[in-house]
């Protein structure tokens, strides 16, 4: 490691607060331990988690780094214990549990997924959180397969931007909701079936008539509160609902007796929380379902808007007032 220097910018706020927090400070750089190694960040992936991080309302897991950001690319340039020396020089990405703000970040080795020539480190540093997150809760917790109507709220975030891309490679009819003509104009030109303005529409309504009353196999739902009663509506029988947050409120009031009557399911998960293990066979999984795609330039993830490390205050003000399509992401530069 005699190349790399002892101390490195990163974003590691004090106290919580609005995005003025977020100013660049010196920080040692992390030295990665077994099965680690230490990325060379390129650029790093933002997130609403991190947002609601900074305001002090979603910690970090605890033995997380308390720098800022969970998704990341780069370059491996050390690795910790009985790691392989022939991995420094690959270019990476990484889905992690802080770190990312940076100008080096540890990952778990079996987190990293290989950026293929099809995509730029800015391309690759906006994939693994939502690559990870729709996969395991669509198609995993989900169940959806070939042939099925998925309705998925938020249909510009970068969730909602990766979920239409994903429904497109693995023949899903994908419905989304998003929040003006504008936004709805967006995803249907991403690929998204149908699109509903949730501010003027009722998607409940609308879901109904787009699938000529059957309803759609899946919600992935981010809202919570008093969508999920309007989200069981719009399910057909057997239907899956999964939630995978809650910015709309965290208790919802359900119809016990219409979830048995059709077979309802109601399911949902945290990534972030979750062990080196469990992520690192997702990753596994995505590099023989999805990264053929990747590598062949089937799918890659919408860029909004990129940001310098200095100017990560402006890229949470985006984010928070949700005029973004698709990704926003920090690139470290010099």
């Amino acid at each position: 490691m005699s190349d790399i220097p002892e101390m490195m910018r990163a974003i590691d706020p004090e106290t919580p607060g609005g995005p003025e927090v977020l100013r660049i400070v010196e920080r040692p750089v992390p030295r990665p331990g077994d099965g680690e190694v230490l990325i060379r960040v390129a650029a790093a992936g933002v997130n609403r988690p991190e947002v609601m991080q900074r305001k002090g309302h979603y910690p970090p897991p605890p033995g997380a780094p308390s720098i800022l950001g969970m998704e990341v690319s780069g370059t491996i340039v050390a690795v910790g214990g009985e790691s392989r020396p022939e991995l420094i020089g690959q270019p990476v990405c990484a889905l992690i549990t802080g770190g990312a703000y940076a100008d080096y970040a540890v990952a778990p080795y079996g987190q990293c997924l290989h950026v293929p020539e099809a995509l730029s480190m800015v391309e690759a540093a906006a994939m693994p959180e939502t690559l990870f997150t729709v996969w395991t809760n669509l198609f995993e917790r989900g169940y959806a397969s070939e042939g099925d109507t998925v309705l998925v709220h938020g249909g510009t975030s970068g969730i909602g931007t990766m979920a239409i891309g994903l429904a497109n490679l693995f023949g899903l009819t994908i419905i989304v909701t998003a929040g003006s003509d504008e936004k709805c104009a967006a995803a249907r030109a991403l690929g998204a079936d149908h699109a509903i303005n949730y501010k003027t529409q009722d998607f409940v309504e609308e879901v109904k008539a787009f699938t000529g009353g059957k309803g759609c196999a899946v919600v992935l739902d981010m809202v919570g509160g008093d969508y999920v009663p309007r989200n069981l509506k719009c399910l057909a029988d057997d239907g899956r609902h999964v939630s995978i947050a809650v910015q709309g409120g965290l208790m919802a009031t359900i119809p016990i007796f219409e979830i048995m009557r059709r077979r309802l399911t109601l399911t949902g998960s945290t990534l972030r929380p979750r062990d080196t293990a469990f992520k690192s066979l997702v990753a596994e999984e995505l590099s023989q379902t999805v990264w053929p795609h990747v590598e062949a330039g089937r799918l890659k993830p919408v860029i909004d808007r990129t940001y310098p490390l200095a100017e990560a205050p402006a890229a949470h003000e985006r984010m928070e007032a949700g005029d973004h399509v698709g990704k926003i992401v920090l690139v470290m530069g010099q």
